[in-house]
């Protein structure tokens, strides 16, 4: 890769060698990345993508870090880390149309809207990723997912083309969407919620806020919730009732809290993880014949 044409574009202290990927997951799991570059702008994506692709060189495209496990080998390559923000606000008889730029982080534009009584986006207030991962994930809580709330997408394609899609075309499903299937990167969305009540949009947040204290282990390192959702059944309650609460593997553990996540309780690596999601599959599959699917995306 050419670094040199890299370093005209983006300052040096935005550019990383040989990154660790712990560093930059809410697992805290990952060898290094073999270069890590903090992308701010569309342009500066653009061009990116237009040096990469002279020489073909892999790309990983990363947002918070909160739905990954990296192997302990890391990532060949460069990882574009995308931390585009926009926050813009239009409204229009008691609606409006929020750009987001796809690096906000979920939690914060959340606060922020409650501040300024736009409801809608309370149950996106706990989760720890960015705009773009939530959209790409269709990531939800509560009853709500983000196909509910997105008018438009706006996004990169790999030659650094720009396009925008309405909502229909993002092709949504359960933890899926269109962008998990291609190599575009989302840069910027619109979203439609309407005027709330602030001490009730807070009330809210704080209710879901609890809940995640009770039901979830958020004091451990975790990729969030490790298994997809049964279509007839609730996997957490499956692995629960095969008694696998609270088993390890090296530092890798089925929380005790919740049988549907795995955490780091301390030094856990890549392989442990990835050892403990293969028992669990086998051994909800052996007693209940179901076959589970994680959620968490495993990169190597």
């Amino acid at each position: 890769m050419n670094l040199d044409k890299i370093e005209k574009i983006i300052p040096k202290e935005r550019i990383h060698i040989n990154a660790p990927m712990a560093k930059y997951t809410s697992f805290k799991i990952g060898g290094n990345a073999e270069l890590l570059i903090n992308i701010n702008t569309v342009e500066e994506l653009q061009e990116t993508l237009r040096i990469l692709n002279e020489d073909n060189t892999k790309k990983f495209i990363l947002g918070n870090g909160s739905n990954i496990l990296v192997s302990d080998e890391g990532i060949k390559g460069v990882v574009l880390k995308i931390d585009i923000k926009k926050f813009e606000i239009t409204e229009d008889k008691q609606k409006y149309t929020i750009t987001l730029g796809a690096g906000c982080k979920l939690g914060e534009t959340a606060y922020k809207l409650a501040n300024k009584e736009i409801a809608g986006l309370e149950f996106a207030s706990g989760i720890p990723g960015t705009i773009g991962g939530a959209i790409r994930m269709n990531a939800g809580a509560y009853g709500t997912e983000m196909k509910d709330i997105i008018k438009t997408i706006t996004y990169v394609d790999r030659n650094g083309n720009i396009h925008k899609i309405k909502n229909q075309e993002a092709q949504f499903e359960y933890r899926n969407s269109i962008f998990c299937r291609n190599d575009d990167i989302i840069v910027e969305c619109e979203i439609e919620l309407n005027k709330g009540n602030k001490e009730e949009i807070q009330s809210k947040m704080q209710e879901y806020a609890k809940s995640r204290r009770e039901k979830q282990p958020i004091e451990y390192p975790s990729a969030g919730s490790t298994f997809k959702r049964g279509k007839n059944f609730i996997t957490a309650k499956l692995i629960d009732e095969c008694g696998l609460k609270g088993y390890q593997i090296g530092d890798a553990q089925v929380s005790e809290k919740h049988a549907g996540f795995i955490i780091n309780k301390g030094n856990a690596t890549s392989k442990e993880v990835e050892e403990l999601i293969e028992y669990v599959k086998k051994q909800v599959f052996e007693k209940f014949g179901e076959k589970i699917e994680t959620e968490i995306e495993i990169i190597h």
